[in-house]
């Protein structure tokens, strides 16, 4: 039995202050709930996933929906080892769902209005069983939800092993089928205490927007670590600049969890106005370093507001690193890398061919080792013992540490340039280019060269108003980055660049065009 587990951390909350706000939900339903309405609502899920679907502990149930109160409550009553939570990216093609179904063994789904269609689509496909929806909508379903909380009483919470299966969450990668990332209960609970034994972000007076997706790793930090302080959750369906502004004004919002882009989009849109964050004080991102123009914005617009960065993988429970508050204050050369491991996680550089561990300072596959670590692929042997080995995880990701351990990323291994025989890290170039002021996004990739083999191509997109040639940028990367990294050519795009549900740019959508019907080599 595990001695921290996340029903001890709700349930510890809802005793203490059963009637401080829980959820907020800003879609126009006016839905609040004290902690102890909502910790009702979670047993009772519990109860009718158990009693009325019957769904065991070790099977599966799907959510394809946008965010609400409702898919936390779903999120909690898998942390409380009712069964096994699988959140589906609502970006994927139906055969990408379809796979993932089937794949995965789930026939019983909770959806929206909006994914119902696409549910009753696969249904006869998968061997969908039940469908519930979540709404009060006439689109195709069984049963609805709350039909189904009205019939059930609360279920005492149980006290999980912590090896239970919790959470089976497909991530796409950049190739292939998808994969799903079995986690434990453990790994939920530690994930969480890791975070505040480290920082201690959270009180139980902070107002938390969840604007980023429900279904991916990266809301995580909203789903668990802040009801188990005793925050307030503000739901939002989708990320939207402006609603995020209206919001932050509206419930007094105090932390926000973005990626880079997300930031930039705020500050940009026309709304936009420091007073209307009057309460904001953590601003936590990842995805990417932050290009030192948002920051220094940032801290101009709020000066007395703190940043992090947190880096990790859905393989790694969400988080791996962070790049605290006064990291960010002290500047230098560290605010480009994504911080030093959290406590219970160790991180080591390894040659990506020999698998030997490589000195300070030296760039190779970026790998870790703790008790958050995933428990498997679901159904891939061969991944498994790809990415599983001697007790460490390899990322996939390439970087190096400095003396100190703070770790910077310099690519994907896979996705590295190879132009000429050097390699040529792409974010590298990216952050050259990005600290233009023209440049709102920017993306490199490699593309095929008959001379070197791949050219660095950038793909641009520029802040609206905003004029600016290829010669241009390609003089301002000149300026900080070596004659072979600066990009041989310069595409301007005039809309925003692809993005996919973690708000990261799909670069196999940008290199598709250059590297259709060839073998490819990145």
């Amino acid at each position: 039995m595990l001695e921290l587990t996340y029903p001890r951390m709700l349930v510890g909350v809802t005793d203490r202050t059963p009637d401080a706000t829980a959820v907020i939900c800003d879609d126009g339903s006016g839905y609040r709930a004290t902690f102890a309405q909502h910790l009702d609502r979670v047993l009772r899920l519990k109860s009718a996933l158990r009693q009325g679907l019957g769904v065991a502990a070790d099977e599966r149930f799907a959510v394809l929906a946008g965010n609400s109160h409702r898919f936390l409550e779903l999120w909690h009553t898998a942390a409380f080892g009712t069964a096994v939570i699988n959140p589906l990216n609502t970006r994927l093609a139906p055969a990408e769902l379809e796979f993932i179904l089937g794949d995965s063994n789930t026939d019983i789904v909770f959806t929206d209005r909006t994914f119902a269609p696409v549910v009753d689509q696969l249904r006869s496909r998968v061997g969908i069983k039940k469908v519930v929806l979540l709404d009060d909508s006439d689109s195709p379903h069984d049963m609805r939800y709350e039909d189904l909380l009205a019939a059930h009483e609360p279920a005492a919470p149980d006290e999980p092993d912590e090896n239970d299966d919790a959470v089976l969450m497909y991530t796409g990668g950049t190739t292939g089928l998808p994969k799903g990332v079995l986690l434990s209960l453990g790994t939920i609970a530690r994930n969480v205490y890791h975070l505040d034994y480290a920082y201690r972000i959270l009180t139980n007076h902070d107002v938390y927007l969840v604007n980023t997706p429900m279904f991916h790793a990266a809301g995580c930090f909203g789903v668990f670590g802040i009801p188990a302080a005793g925050s307030t959750n503000v739901i939002q369906p989708t990320f939207d600049a402006g609603r995020t502004i209206a919001a932050a004004d509206e419930y007094g919002v105090s932390i926000v969890g973005v990626v880079a882009s997300m930031l930039g989009m705020i500050m940009d849109h026309g709304d936009f106005a420091p007073e209307k964050f009057s309460r904001l004080r953590i601003v936590g991102y990842g995805g990417s370093p932050l290009p030192s123009s948002i920051q220094s914005r940032f801290m101009r617009y709020f000066p007395a507001a703190d940043m992090m960065q947190l880096y990790g993988m859905t393989e790694g429970s969400a988080t791996v690193t962070c790049l605290t508050p006064a990291d960010h204050r002290a500047g230098g050369a560290r605010i480009g890398s994504v911080g030093r491991a959290i406590p219970g996680v160790r991180v080591q550089i390894h040659d990506p061919d020999t698998d030997e561990l490589l000195p300070t300072g030296s760039v190779g596959e970026i790998v870790m080792k703790s008790s958050v670590v995933m428990k498997e692929y679901w159904n891939r042997p061969p991944e498994n013992a790809k990415a599983l080995r001697d007790g460490w995880y390899h990322t996939g990701d390439a970087g190096y540490l400095d003396d100190e351990g703070y770790l910077f990323i310099t690519d994907r291994v896979k996705d590295m340039i190879i132009s000429g025989g050097e390699n040529v890290y792409s974010v590298e170039v990216e952050n050259a280019l990005a600290a233009h002021p023209a440049v709102a996004q920017v993306a490199v990739i490699g593309i095929p060269s008959e001379q070197w083999g791949e050219a660095v191509h950038a793909v641009v997109y520029l802040r609206p108003g905003e004029n600016v040639t290829q010669d241009e940028l390609k003089d301002h990367a000149r300026q900080s980055l070596a004659g072979y990294k600066v990009p041989k050519s310069v595409d301007l795009r005039t809309e925003p660049l692809p993005m996919s549900a973690a708000m990261k740019i799909l670069k196999r959508e940008l290199r598709e065009p250059f590297w259709a019907g060839r073998e490819r080599r990145i």
